[in-house]
């Protein structure tokens, strides 16, 4: 498979089928997560998988959607501010770095057949209640994480004379 045929595979998933997910798959995913570069290779993040039905209870607390509770996992993908790069002109790293990161997991599960969706709309006051973070630790992204149930839907993009010049 080319990268380009990868990444019109991925999709934003809004619907999970009840199977788990192997955990050759995740470690899969997670080492390429492991490997994504980052400004001066500061790797200024923290991924934690949310498998324990309590805490998919809580998680599911911050970004109560019916689609989101169909997932059988989760990922949390925090910014380690402390870690993170700034530019001499004071430009924070972080959520670029993150950004790359958890775009490798995406891909990375949809290279093993797993399905996710970006989820950046949730409550991350509640989420550090929920759960727990070091004080310099920023809950940025949820990711679930499963086999689809839905098919993937073809979104609208610009065309290629709009985005590049």
């Amino acid at each position: 498979m080319t990268f380009l045929d990868l990444v019109k595979q991925r999709y934003s998933c809004r619907s999970y089928q009840e199977k788990s997910v192997e955990q050759e798959k995740l470690d899969y995913v997670m080492e390429c997560v492991r490997l994504a570069p980052s400004a001066v290779n500061k790797q200024p993040w923290m991924f934690r998988v949310v498998k324990d039905e309590a805490e998919k209870a809580k998680l599911r607390e911050c970004y109560n959607r019916d689609w989101f509770n169909s997932a059988p996992m989760y990922i949390i993908c925090s910014i380690l501010h402390d870690q993170e790069w700034v530019r001499k002109d004071g430009k924070h790293h972080g959520d670029i770095d993150i950004a790359i990161a958890v775009e490798h997991l995406c891909l990375a599960a949809t290279e093993q057949g797993l399905a996710t969706c970006w989820v950046c709309n949730f409550n991350a006051e509640k989420c550090k209640e929920f759960f727990t973070f070091a004080d310099n630790e920023e809950p940025a992204a949820l990711i679930p994480i499963g086999y689809a149930a839905d098919e993937r839907n073809e979104k609208i993009r610009k065309a290629i004379e709009e985005i590049y010049k």
